[in-house]
């Protein structure tokens, strides 16, 4: 079993992209309902260029969670995502940048959820505190509306104003 921890914020401003070394286009799908009563985890399937993979992750809010994740054909991953999807496909650009000895990853999302920008940084402990840098906002890890899961369920573009400007 794998632990992930990581924070998740919201980014401000457009100088991260001149840091950015790497950058790609990830589609991803979820095949289950979290909002149904007895859903303890999310089952994920992502493309990212030619590779895919399936994702199970524990439903905890906070800075860490169970996380499965397993390499699928890429044939397999688009004809679930084609049949099986709940909730609309999440379109992203992600973007990487190293920061003060972390790996940042910056979430441009597209589609419904053009506008928004999330930032996450996978630490090795809860106690590790990385550097934030001037681009970083608001931090959002413990507010599950920003989880991917759920943004494939209630859309960004589907918040009201007040919400998106949170």
């Amino acid at each position: 079993m794998a632990r992930e921890i990581e924070r998740k914020f919201l980014v401000t401003g457009t100088a991260w992209k001149d840091l950015a070394h790497k950058q790609t286009h990830l589609s991803q799908a979820y095949l289950n309902n979290i909002q149904h009563q007895d859903s303890k985890s999310s089952i994920r399937i992502r493309i990212e260029d030619d590779k895919a993979n399936i994702n199970i992750k524990s439903l905890e809010i906070g800075l860490s969670r169970d996380e499965y994740e397993y390499e699928i054909a890429l044939a397999d991953a688009q004809k679930m995502i084609q049949t099986l999807a709940v909730g609309p496909v999440i379109e992203k650009i992600r973007y990487l940048i190293n920061y003060a000895d972390y790996l940042w990853e910056i979430d441009l999302f597209l589609g419904d959820n053009e506008g928004l920008i999330v930032a996450e940084v996978e630490m090795e402990s809860e106690t590790a505190c990385p550097k934030l840098p001037s681009w970083i906002g608001k931090e959002v890890t413990e507010y599950s509306r920003y989880y991917n899961v759920s943004l494939s369920q209630t859309p960004f573009n589907k918040w009201t104003k007040n919400e998106q400007q949170f």
